[in-house]
């Protein structure tokens, strides 16, 4: 982990430290690469083989997606078991410790009360002889949410998903899984069930999207797809698009820390670890204007690191992306906090309230020392399905929305259309559009 100073680098290099390379430009782990290549017979890069995946989906339907489940996962499914069953779904009660059950349920309650006051309303207004204008906001059909699984469960990422599906209304929800071991994790089908998913398929990767995307005999064609996942999900995400809608082009999962000299170096570096513990190319910085508070987090980084689980996950995600920076006041800080536009932001000062109407760009604000990055991953109610790799500076948050689309909604009186008609006859024939025109001039009084 780095430890740089504004002063000395110059504020130009410490914002080419912050910027971020494009997800699908992040080379794969040589043991990785050599695996497909094992699989594929011959060395192929990450969007090669995602192409030949789901332009095979597309063509073949079932048969591929068994194809690449066997291929890939090492689990051979026919199209009638890649369906969970009710038998499934209660021998997962059975085997879930009831009290993270409990813990689920409270955590769904609290997603669903949020995001139940995020729900827009449709509208129309009256206006002169008689013309009506408004909006109809209706909730998509059918959406497809992707859960990684595999070698970690994320019963959280159900919920995320899930629930803002549910609260705005869409009728049928579609979960892809992969399995491991031809399973699927207790806790994410317990999840399911509490967040109201109607179908969960066993099947990952590429190939769970491109079979959402364009439906096979067995699995229905969806009109979104929401949900994080690994590099081949995520090119598979942007390679469907068009066919369907999707969420976002999530990357590795990030956090960034405003400290002042008031911040706890223990609770500043375990919430860096929180996310360096994610993946090897997940990014963990601190920015503080305090150069003592800097020495002492990478102090205490270094003292946690070595009581985790995931040590060696976590230790190459710090030399990798770990940083911190040192800057010459807060207000700097923060400014430099905006051009990284992290996934996850906390501000861990004094008076963290003052700083939030300078923050810019960031998936999820965290004020305080009692607001750990965790209460938001599992359980305070906001959305943990957020922007990452600087595309919080156009991207939002998961939210009902995300599920739900507008319609224009007109109505004139022929009174109306007739004060108006010169107008619109004008601006249409300014176009060269006659037949335009002629709609509007036929109707004149």
């Amino acid at each position: 982990m780095k430890i740089v100073n504004v002063k000395d680098m110059g504020i130009a290099a410490v914002e080419n430290l912050l910027k971020k390379p494009a997800f699908d430009q992040v080379e794969l782990n040589p043991r990785i690469r050599e695996a497909n290549k094992q699989l594929f017979g011959e060395d192929l890069t990450a969007a090669q083989i995602v192409d030949r995946i789901v332009g095979e989906v597309r063509r073949d339907g079932d048969a591929a997606v068994i194809k690449y489940t066997k291929l890939i996962d090492r689990t051979e499914f026919t199209p009638e078991e890649f369906l969970v069953t009710e038998a499934e779904y209660e021998a997962a009660y059975e085997e879930a410790d009831p009290e993270v059950v409990a813990s689920l349920k409270k955590a769904a309650e609290n997603v669903r009360q949020y995001h139940q006051e995020q729900k827009p309303n449709s509208w129309m207004t009256y206006r002169d002889h008689g013309s009506i204008l408004g909006q109809s906001v209706i909730p998509l059909d059918r959406v497809g949410i992707y859960v990684p699984g595999g070698t970690a469960a994320y019963p959280s990422s159900v919920i995320m998903n899930a629930m803002p599906a549910v609260v705005a209304g869409v009728r049928e929800i579609i979960m892809m899984v992969p399995p491991k071991n031809g399973k699927i994790n207790p806790y994410v089908l317990v999840a399911a069930k509490e967040a109201g998913v109607s179908k969960i398929f066993k099947i990952g990767g590429a190939q769970a999207i491109a079979a959402m995307a364009f439906g096979t005999e067995t699995i229905p064609r969806v009109d979104k797809i929401t949900g994080p996942g690994n590099i081949f999900v995520t090119l598979a995400k942007k390679a469907v698009y068009g066919h369907c809608d999707i969420d976002m082009l999530a990357g590795p999962s990030e956090i960034l820390i405003v400290a002042d000299k008031t911040a706890d170096p223990a609770y500043t570096a375990a919430d860096m670890l929180s996310q360096a513990e994610h993946d090897m190319l997940a990014s963990s910085i601190v920015i503080t204007d305090s150069a003592e508070l800097a020495g002492k987090v990478a102090e205490e980084a270094e003292k946690q690191l070595k009581k985790l689980p995931r040590e060696e996950i976590t230790r190459a995600s710090l030399d990798r992306n770990g940083l911190i920076i040192v800057t010459e006041d807060i207000m700097q800080a923060v400014e430099l906090a905006n051009v990284s536009a992290p996934e996850h932001m906390e501000i861990l000062t004094e008076q963290p309230f003052q700083l939030l109407p300078y923050v810019r760009h960031a998936g999820a604000v965290f004020l305080g020392a009692y607001s750990p990055e965790p209460l938001g991953d599992y359980f305070a109610g906001p959305n943990h399905v957020l922007p990452t790799g600087g595309t919080a500076r156009y991207y939002s948050v998961l939210n009902v929305e995300t599920f739900m689309k507008r319609t224009s909604i007109i109505s004139y009186t022929q009174a109306q259309l007739d004060a108006v008609s010169d107008d619109v006859i004008r601006l249409a024939e300014a176009e060269g559009l006659q037949a335009h025109a002629n709609a509007v001039r036929l109707r004149k009084l």
